[in-house]
């Protein structure tokens, strides 16, 4: 009878308990439904790999209200207005990490003119209105517009930009705006508590919370915009999605300890793996814009073999014909004449395995040792030779080869505008039917040629009206000019093409 009067009393809840479920069930199918039809589609589902998520009750005794409260008037929606074609979403780099996550080559619309043609987030650092985000998130853009929390809007002046860390600095003309510091993230811990503010899919000033699942993470996706990237991302689980990228990172008391830039996933949105540019690297560079106007930036001068990548071993020893061993650490292929490693004392052979208090486990560990220095600074860099462990000072240089710290000034024609070039061959003028022309190599990401359209062996035919066939001619038309710049190229389909911009 006590065992009946009990089932009688927890019948009520369990039906409670049924239909609570059936709700939720049915309000998701709705909203999945819903979804299909809106501009939310993009990000929706299209398959059934989609699990639940228990709820964490270790969090529930942290108050993430303070640091919510500081971090979310700091962070604002950044909109991209350019001229080129865009599905609509979000302009970043998700696309070139994980593709179109639906299959297919994504559809192309030119959206209105007043309308962006991409959206990011940023970060205020300071109350006069400067403003950090990704380069990816401001790339190609004719005009950038900041959206502050309280919904006030401002045409924010790009200051520069470092597609080699994905970093871009922006400003605003305004004073006394909230602004976030800066934490030193050499101090972010695994498992640590961080909060992810930015603006997803549209969604203004959200705030989601996870752990730092792991530091010094590189996922091979920088590459794509730079020659010689620095990736040691902040791996976090807090909920990232697109239109958070640029926006910030923060420790329980609100302290800024990275740059959210991109996730790891096989839909195009949230899957557990975010991962963030640590305040320490995302701070130098933003000291180096506002100082010099570029990011100064030192190497060793060598050409490493990372021998973490079992691949990339494999394939050196098969075409040198040699037996170099995989593991950790970064063998030195090539040592480069009066640079700094060869003034040390560096050899080719030479297996670098900690540069400073850094352990180089892979050619990332490296590139962020050594690339979050300026020209002139020293580091130890402990190396293996025939076995033996070994430590010396380097002097740091730039890809010049000096120690000395430099200005858009001293910058040459081809630094300014973003391109090297390479004389055509009459052969092939005869045989293309050209008069003059050089061919476009090392294209930077985000330069002002870029952004006219020229890409990696475009033709440069002419320069301001005047034909060019070298790069002393590209250099000595524009050294000490300062008007617009108008490029006469060849694109891949043999169309010319005619475009501007300012000299830098």
């Amino acid at each position: 009878m006590k065992m009946k009067n009990t089932l009688k009393k927890l019948i009520p809840f369990a039906i409670v308990g049924v239909m609570s479920g059936a709700t939720t069930f049915g309000a998701i199918n709705y909203f999945n439904e819903k979804s299909n039809n809106s501009d939310f589609s993009y990000f929706a589902p299209k398959n059934n790999d989609a699990k639940y998520a228990s709820f964490n009750m270790a969090g529930v005794g942290d108050d993430f209200v303070k640091a919510a409260k500081m971090t979310v008037p700091a962070v604002v929606s950044i909109k991209n207005f350019s001229d080129r074609k865009t599905r609509g979403s979000d302009q970043d780099m998700f696309d070139l990490f994980f593709g179109n996550p639906f299959g297919g080559s994504p559809k192309q619309q030119q959206p209105p003119k007043d309308m962006p043609t991409g959206m990011g987030s940023g970060v205020i650092i300071s109350p006069d209105g400067y403003i950090i985000s990704n380069n990816h998130v401001i790339a190609g853009a004719t005009k950038l517009e900041v959206v502050l929390s309280n919904k006030k809007s401002y045409v924010a002046n790009l200051v520069g930009t470092d597609p080699t860390t994905d970093i871009a600095l922006l400003k605003i003309e305004e004073k006394g705006l909230p602004y976030l510091n800066f934490a030193n993230s050499d101090n972010v811990e695994v498992g640590q508590w961080v909060l992810a503010v930015g603006n997803p899919m549209g969604l203004n000033s959200t705030v989601t919370a996870g752990i730092v699942s792991a530091k010094g993470r590189s996922i091979d996706l920088l590459s794509q915009q730079s020659r010689t990237p620095i990736e040691s991302f902040i791996q976090t689980d807090a909920a990232i999605n697109p239109g958070n990228s640029g926006g910030a990172l923060v420790n329980p008391n609100g302290e800024l300890i990275g740059i959210n830039s991109a996730i790891s996933s096989k839909t195009g949105y949230y899957e557990g793996y975010g991962f963030a540019v640590p305040s320490n690297l995302a701070r130098k560079v933003v000291e180096d814009i506002k100082q010099f106007g570029l990011v100064q930036r030192g190497f060793l001068g060598v050409v490493p073999l990372d021998l973490s990548d079992q691949r990339q071993v494999a394939a050196y020893n098969q075409q040198k014909k040699t037996n170099i061993k995989s593991g950790d650490g970064v063998y030195l292929i090539e040592v480069a004449e009066k640079g700094g490693a060869e003034d040390a004392g560096l050899r080719n052979g030479d297996i670098i395995t900690k540069v400073d208090n850094t352990v180089v486990s892979s050619y990332y560990d490296l590139s962020f040792a050594v690339g979050s220095k300026r020209p002139g600074d020293k580091v130890a860099v402990t190396y293996l030779r025939n076995g033996k462990a070994n430590t010396i000072n380097v002097t740091l240089k730039d890809q010049k080869g000096g120690t000395s710290l430099r200005s858009k000034a001293d910058l040459t024609v081809t630094e300014k505008i973003g391109s090297e070039f390479e004389p055509l061959s009459d052969k092939f003028k005869t045989d293309y039917g050209l008069n003059s022309g050089v061919i476009a190599k090392n294209v930077q990401e985000g330069s002002e040629i870029s952004k006219i359209g020229v890409v990696d062996n475009y033709i440069v035919i002419e320069v301001n009206g005047k034909p060019v066939n070298s790069q002393k001619d590209v250099e000595k038309i524009l050294q000490s000019y300062t008007g617009n710049v108008q490029i006469k190229y060849v694109d891949e389909y043999g169309r010319i093409t005619t475009r501007g911009f300012k000299m830098p």
